[in-house]
């Protein structure tokens, strides 16, 4: 396999990633900016800690990750240091995820019910894949290790994939209600895992 095969895949996910990035970057610099506050953003100022870490724990997760896919730094010391890295951004982003669905004072028109109950579930199948992922290595079974750690990064990566199946809205020139949101969400995430699953299966 050449050079320039082997990069393909951290390549196309750090553009993935490069998504939900940006639009992190933004809402750190409009807290940092202080304002504009408005009804839908009021919480995030209000406590902005947990979507601080969320925001710094998943650009670390996901840029960092994308790395861990080549086969040359999987090999080297670089793979183990990186991933107790990954192990704590990974946890940040599953349980800060968790706290602002189940915490944050959301405004009335935001989601809904099915979405917070998704949102606490993908959180928390991700946190499990991180800890059962970490205590595989432990006891050196590398195979089941490397499967959860794909998996948690598959949920991880669902902001990136979401943006896309949130497209058709746009084309269509209509802003999507509690249903079409939550379709679209859940899309991003089963889209990610059914390839995550394939990638498992096929190695």
């Amino acid at each position: 396999m050449t050079v320039r095969r082997l990069w393909m895949l951290p390549t196309g996910l750090v553009l993935l990633a490069l998504v939900p990035s940006l639009a992190g970057g933004l809402r750190l610099a409009e807290l940092s900016g202080g304002g504009p506050v408005t009804p839908d953003n009021v919480r995030f100022f209000d406590m902005p800690l947990p979507v601080v870490a969320h925001i710094v724990g998943a650009v670390i997760y996901a840029l960092l990750g994308a790395f861990q896919f080549v086969p040359s730094l999987r090999r080297g010391p670089w793979h183990r240091r990186a991933g107790r890295v990954l192990a704590v951004a990974g946890l940040t982003v599953a349980l800060s995820g968790i706290w602002m669905a189940l915490w944050y004072d959301l405004p009335e028109t935001d989601d809904g019910l099915p979405m917070t109950i998704m949102r606490v579930g993908v959180g928390g199948v991700m946190a499990f894949a991180v800890v059962y992922a970490v205590v595989a290595v432990r006891r050196r079974d590398f195979a089941t290790h490397r499967a959860w750690m794909i998996r948690a990064y598959a949920l991880a990566m669902g902001a990136g994939t979401q943006a896309f199946t949130h497209v058709p809205f746009a084309v269509a020139g209509i802003t999507p209600d509690d249903t079409g949101r939550f379709v679209a969400m859940a899309a991003g995430w089963a889209i990610n895992l059914a390839v995550a699953e394939w990638a498992i299966r096929r190695s």
